[in-house]
């Protein structure tokens, strides 16, 4: 994680849908997911931005050091890189990017605790 991933305005902000990393549009688009990129291919692709990310989110969690965060660990993010997370993510992956996943070998969990 470098300075850059750190959104530097709290407007325009989106969380991905896979592992909740909060940052701007633009950011996601530039730079891709951190923890995700390999997968879903949000970098330089405005369309799979806005697919794997929501605008709608509850709540906002620093993650500095992951292996020392009882935080972390009950948010399932203790194996990601460090940033700003969101607590809850509104939304659902396209079919799609959820059948590559799982021939992958990677489970999607839904991010979004309002449905529980």
């Amino acid at each position: 994680m470098t300075l850059e991933t750190i959104p530097k305005d709290l407007r325009g902000l989106r969380a991905c849908l896979v592992c909740s990393l909060i940052k701007s549009f633009e950011q996601f688009e530039y730079e891709g997911c951190d923890n995700c990129d390999e997968f879903l291919r949000m970098k330089n692709n405005r369309d799979n931005v806005y697919d794997c990310t929501s605008s709608n989110f509850d709540g906002m969690i620093s993650m500095m050091s992951p292996d020392d965060s009882w935080v972390a660990k009950w948010q399932r993010i203790n194996r990601f890189c460090r940033g700003v997370y969101a607590i809850s993510v509104s939304g659902r992956l396209p079919n799609g990017i959820i059948r590559e996943m799982k021939s992958r070998g990677i489970v999607y969990r839904p991010r979004d605790t309002s449905q529980r």
